[in-house]
């Protein structure tokens, strides 16, 4: 749990901190780059709904459920498998 405040805390300073600690470094850390650049706010929004689709595909996973369908947006598998390598869980 601590972790999740860290990241928190981290994206609330710096949005594309957050994103590559979630993401690595891909496409949804320079769609976050180039938003944060445009408008502050519009980064935060952007990194959040990334943290939030990383830690509710991760928590399904952990009870049993598939996430059949992909994230709109979202380009990192990392994040579409919340965190998670195929076969693990």
């Amino acid at each position: 749990m601590i972790s999740g405040i860290l990241l928190i805390i981290i994206t609330v300073l710096f949005p594309p901190a957050g994103v590559a600690c979630i993401a690595g470094c891909g496409a949804d850390l320079l769609v976050n780059i180039c938003l944060t650049i445009l408008g502050y706010f519009p980064g935060h929004i952007h990194a959040f709904y990334l943290e939030y689709v990383y830690y509710d595909r991760r928590d399904k996973l952990r009870t049993g459920a598939v996430a059949t369908k992909r994230a709109a947006g979202v380009y990192s598998e990392n994040v579409q498998r919340g965190g998670t390598t195929y076969g693990t869980v």
